[in-house]
């Protein structure tokens, strides 16, 4: 337990931001599923739709500290390449 005010002021920013980034990875954990749902389907104008719709949450979650800017570009180049060889 916090024993000083601004050790109990951090552990409940902490709770808050916990939260916050759980929901993001989850949302960005969705659109990378819808981009493989249609992958696996074949077809590619739906892949492709799916891809520039998560484009954007996968680089908000960069900037948001939730995903590395690394993990993020291996994502992207991976999911194009297997999009582009439908």
């Amino acid at each position: 337990m916090a024993t000083h005010v601004s050790a109990a002021k951090r552990a409940r920013q902490t709770v808050r931001k916990t939260l916050v980034n759980r929901a993001r990875g989850s949302r960005v954990k969705t659109f990378i599923k819808n981009v493989e749902t249609a992958i696996a389907a074949g077809d590619k104008k739906a892949a492709e739709a799916a891809f520039r719709a998560m484009q954007p949450e996968l680089h908000r979650a960069a900037a948001k500290h939730v995903m590395h800017k690394n993990a993020v570009a291996r994502k992207l180049s991976r999911l194009s390449a297997r999009i582009k060889a439908i």
